[in-house]
């Protein structure tokens, strides 16, 4: 294993995505035969057969395709270190990485990490944000992928350290001719016999509504599935479903577009999020900064509300 490198791994991953030696070789630069030879050695290295030679092409093993997942994961990083010294190289003497859930994405955090980076004390400092779901929030903090976490606060945060962020309300969102438009609020059961716009399957959103669709014995019917609040409002506007939104989120497109907008009245319905990451010691000074300031937007909220 010693003998890995990543020229090899990009090699073979790139083999393994054009199921052929030659056009991985035409997209490096490379002739064949050299490629043929790493890939021999990287067999040997690994003490199993990584490739299956077909007629008009390759395909990887079964040990081929875990050593290609693992590959991926190892470029990723090798690419997130070279930009991260580039960043250094380049006059940033801080860099933060922040993976954040779809709300407090759509939400509060791009405008609180702008209010950061404009102070003239934090001119140097970097910021990251990626979007992913609660669930790969917390692996990827327990991992050492980034350095904060933004996610629902009722996430498996056993083993991190974690501070009060913002919260928002849940609410339906609706086309003015809808069914449910009449109402100016609703619990979520009441709801359950219309069908719905859906979004990634592991979000926090999504888990919680099937349970609690779950617990009231009806199925939660989804009539269109999409990436993002965006395309779900805007399949709302359509007047194909009714979806689940945080109402911070969908009220400037219902104030717009004429939608209508309705509370939950569950108590699960009102979610608190929370700042995340594996302790003091292993938080950058920069990340220090971010921490305390994203306390300070959450603390200053409540004192307005």
């Amino acid at each position: 294993m010693r003998d890995l490198d990543l020229t090899t791994l990009r090699l073979f991953v790139a083999v393994c995505e054009t199921r052929s030696i030659a056009r991985a070789g035409e997209q490096a630069s490379i002739v064949g035969s050299a490629i043929s030879k790493r890939l021999a050695q990287l067999e040997d290295t690994v003490g199993t057969p990584l490739l299956l030679r077909k007629r008009r092409g390759v395909v990887p093993t079964p040990a081929g395709e875990t050593l290609l997942e693992h590959a991926r994961a190892m470029l990723g990083s090798a690419h997130r270190i070279e930009r991260d010294m580039a960043a250094y190289a380049g006059g940033a003497r801080g860099h933060v990485r922040i993976l954040a859930s779809a709300s407090v994405m759509a939400e509060s955090l791009a405008e609180d990490v702008a209010g950061f980076l404009q102070d003239p004390a934090h001119r140097n400092i970097r910021v990251d944000m990626e979007e992913r779901v609660s669930p790969e929030i917390v692996r990827g903090i327990r991992e050492g992928i980034a350095s904060i976490g933004l996610c629902w606060d009722a996430a498996d945060l056993e083993g991190l350290e974690r501070r009060d962020y913002r919260s928002d309300h849940l609410a339906i969102v609706a086309h003015p001719s809808h069914p449910v438009a009449r109402h100016d609020a609703v619990r979520f059961e009441q709801v359950l016999d219309h069908e719905f716009v859906g979004m990634p399957a592991l979000s926090a959103v999504q888990l919680m509504l099937a349970r609690e669709a779950a617990v009231a014995g009806k199925p939660l019917v989804y009539r269109v599935l999409v990436s993002n609040f965006d395309a779900a409002l805007r399949v709302v506007r359509a007047g194909l479903a009714i979806s689940v939104v945080p109402a911070e989120v969908a009220r400037p497109f219902a104030d717009a577009f004429g939608l209508r907008l309705m509370p939950l009245t569950d108590d699960w319905a009102r979610r608190r999020f929370a700042i995340c990451f594996r302790g003091e010691a292993a938080l950058s000074p920069s990340a220090q900064l971010l921490v305390a300031h994203l306390e300070r937007c959450a603390t200053d909220r409540k004192a307005d509300a």
